[in-house]
């Protein structure tokens, strides 16, 4: 499949005005994706988990217009109007127009929320983008409705990849695969898949209880992260050993080795900061709380042989995952002793979800 499978041309156009609403999650990549092609191709594959609770809910309304070769749309964050935001819509509008010819077909309301705090650290892009791919798929399939199910997903999976890469990840669940990879016949870095193979027991319903360490705007985008790779001294060994490290995850997500997933997964979210440090310009994303909750980790998984691990996101936030059968255990650790390194004390109970669901 190649970019051209995924250009509407049908002729098609509705005179009727209507309305779709999505919600989508967000997700968590254990295998992480750090650097990119252009059009927003990954320069390695990646493996996430689809989160349940944190997800952004999108309600798209179009009222069809005279095509005057602009976009037409307001954007309401939870029903206010949110200017500084049209920007991002605008340019995500332009990226997939040559897919989505109709859009300028339309005058769009774009009404979205996020079911998690507002600034809260958790990025919002991969869920917003998946949502709102999902909402002007359901536009298309109204202007084509023979398209399959398949496709339909392939494609809002492929829109939401040009608005956030990770975004892409988001359609389905529980587990998604980005990007070509040996072990995966069907993967492509177009857009996602829905992990193929029988996972094993221990990983059913695997629980993310994300730890809000600071809630601030990131002193350095994931854009700018992505972009300092391709000059970056290690990024092809980072390649590669992000290849090795799925085929890895791949053979442990079957046979349900705990303490094999725990290392890949602490190495991976370290590494991926690793990176960060040792570009040029370096940064650093963690905070001294961020450290001190894996260290807390490190010494409470010594002292139980609980099986709870972290992984980061490009962020100073813990995410702390873990089998749910540990459930209680693992929650009573984190109020006891996470929840003074998080800002306000706040912390957020996931767990691993289905993706995106028309309301």
């Amino acid at each position: 499949m190649t970019n051209e499978n995924f250009i509407y041309n049908q002729t098609t156009l509705t005179t009727q005005a209507g309305k779709t609403s999505w919600s989508s999650p967000s997700n968590i990549a254990l295998v992480k994706y750090w650097g990119k092609k252009q059009d927003q191709i990954p320069a390695n594959p990646s493996l996430s988990f689809t989160l349940n609770n944190c997800k952004t809910i999108t309600t798209v309304a179009y009222t069809p217009i005279q095509n005057n070769g602009s976009f037409q749309f307001d954007f309401l964050f939870e029903g206010k109007p949110k200017e500084d935001f049209k920007p991002k819509i605008n340019k995500f509008f332009d990226r997939i127009e040559k897919y989505c010819p109709y859009l300028k077909n339309f005058h769009f309301t774009i009404d979205s929320q996020n079911t998690f705090p507002h600034s809260s650290g958790i990025a919002s892009s991969a869920s917003g983008m998946s949502a709102l791919a999902m909402n002007i798929m359901s536009l298309e399939k109204m202007l084509h409705p023979e398209m399959t199910t398949a496709f339909f997903y392939q494609k809002a999976s492929f829109l939401a990849r040009l608005g956030s890469g990770s975004a892409c990840r988001s359609q389905k669940g529980e587990i998604v695969v980005w990007g070509k990879h040996k072990d995966f016949s069907e993967s492509t870095d177009l857009h996602g898949i829905e992990f193929p193979f029988e996972t094993h027991a221990n990983f059913k319903n695997y629980q993310d209880t994300i730890l809000l360490v600071d809630k601030g705007e990131k002193q350095v985008s994931s854009t700018v992260g992505h972009d300092l790779m391709h000059n970056h001294p290690f990024a092809q060994q980072r390649f590669e050993q992000a290849h090795v490290n799925l085929s890895k995850l791949k053979t442990i997500l079957e046979n349900g080795n705990l303490t094999e997933f725990i290392a890949l997964v602490e190495s991976e979210a370290l590494t991926l900061h690793a990176m960060m440090m040792t570009s040029m310009p370096y940064f650093i994303l963690m905070k001294p709380n961020t450290l001190q909750i894996i260290n807390k980790i490190w010494e409470f998984r010594n002292a139980t042989n609980v099986p709870a691990c972290f992984t980061l996101d490009a962020g100073a936030n813990v995410h702390v995952l873990y089998p749910e059968q540990n459930k209680a255990e693992v929650l009573q650790f984190i109020e006891n002793e996470l929840a003074t390194y998080c800002q306000n004390g706040q912390f957020i109970v996931d767990h691993m979800g289905n993706g995106a669901e028309r309301l």
